[in-house]
């Protein structure tokens, strides 16, 4: 096992593939490869990592498992499949066929696109998911905040499925705003199936953040999920629109440093190699 665990980060190439989500976003505009990561991840004492995709085509998938496969550092792989499609099961037998089909350790859809604020009340979704549940992966809930109730009954009906809330569930930290979002939070937390990864708040602040300024929104998950439930993610290389790794890394330190040495090993590794099952000896 390693002494830490990153969450969740990205990987691109715009010569394979455009993310047309950067469009607006300037210094995301380009490629972000592993070779680049790992320097980062070498200096904070990160030993692996689970990489997350990044847009809603399938094809990216099996190139994430794929460098899994090549590249130790990599010990998960959260993936894509399309949840209302009745093929879900054979879909994830296919990737877990393919070249590091062993890595991949959960699914995500980025619901924060979808206008409808009740997507994941959808019965063809559910059913997806019900299926992701049976074939033993983790989900994960890239949620607006205005989605998070939907959040709460989705995990509430689907006992039986791991969830992860990405970045928190996007609390409007440059509004400085801490209600609903608080409220929606501390219900989705009662739910012992799911966790949350303490990521992508430095994005979600004003560019004059401090660590103070995040301090009531990492109150927050601590006192709802308590620290057994809550992982760190780099959120790299999104992350760069506001702090740097070395800088994110170390601003997740300060947050949680009144916790007690084993705790902060469970936020900082334990916590991802149990809700994403990252237990190969080789990789972790």
């Amino acid at each position: 096992m390693p002494s830490r665990v990153d969450a969740h980060h990205h990987l691109w190439d715009l010569g394979v593939r455009e993310q047309p989500w950067t469009a607006e976003l300037p210094a995301l505009r380009r490629s972000f490869g592993l070779a680049e990561l790992k320097p980062q991840l070498a200096s904070t004492g990160i030993g692996a990592t689970v990489v997350v995709e990044t847009i809603n085509v399938a094809a990216e998938t099996p190139e994430l498992l794929a460098l899994s496969a090549v590249e130790p550092v990599i010990a998960g792989v959260v993936g894509w499949v399309q949840l209302t499609r009745a093929d879900v099961a054979s879909r994830v037998t296919e990737l877990r066929a393919g070249p590091g089909g062993d890595r991949l350790v959960g699914l995500r859809h980025q619901v924060q696109g979808e206008p409808d604020p009740d997507w994941l009340d959808r019965t063809d979704v559910r059913t997806g998911l019900a299926a992701v549940a049976d074939l033993g992966l983790t989900f994960d809930l890239l949620v607006r905040s205005d989605q998070l109730p939907a959040a709460v009954r989705l995990a509430r009906s689907l006992p039986e499925l791991r969830f992860v809330l990405d970045h928190a569930g996007k609390p409007h930290i440059a509004r400085g705003d801490v209600e609903p979002w608080r409220t929606h939070v501390a219900e989705l937390a009662r739910s012992p199936n799911v966790a949350v990864k303490l990521s992508g708040l430095v994005t979600e602040a004003a560019p004059d953040w401090t660590v103070e300024t995040l301090v009531p929104y990492a109150r927050v998950l601590l006192d709802a999920f308590s620290p057994n439930r809550i992982l760190f993610g780099s959120d790299w290389p999104v992350c760069l629109l506001a702090a740097g790794y070395q800088r994110v890394a170390q601003v997740a330190a300060e947050l949680i440093e009144h916790l007690s040495p084993d705790e902060q090993a469970d936020v900082f590794g334990a916590n991802a190699v149990h809700w994403y099952g990252l237990t190969s000896e080789d990789r972790v």
